[in-house]
């Protein structure tokens, strides 16, 4: 499967049809739990993630809080 993550395009090897957004993130390192998420532009909040399934073709936006000063 090939989704496209922060601009980047990334083949996720899975067997079936559709993995799991909290699944993808998992796989990409992505363990903050403090993470912004959008699949094709419309937002996902952390509660539905376990609900939403990615197919081959989606865009992913992963946005975390930065800290500095």
């Amino acid at each position: 499967m090939k989704i496209k993550v922060n601009g980047q395009m990334h083949d996720l090897s899975h067997p079936g049809p559709t993995l799991a957004l909290t699944a993808t993130l998992a796989k990409l390192g992505f363990t903050n739990p403090a993470l912004a998420t959008a699949v094709n532009g419309v937002f996902v909040p952390r509660d539905a993630r376990k609900n939403v399934a990615l197919v081959d073709g989606d865009q992913l936006e992963v946005l975390a809080p930065m800290q500095g000063g």
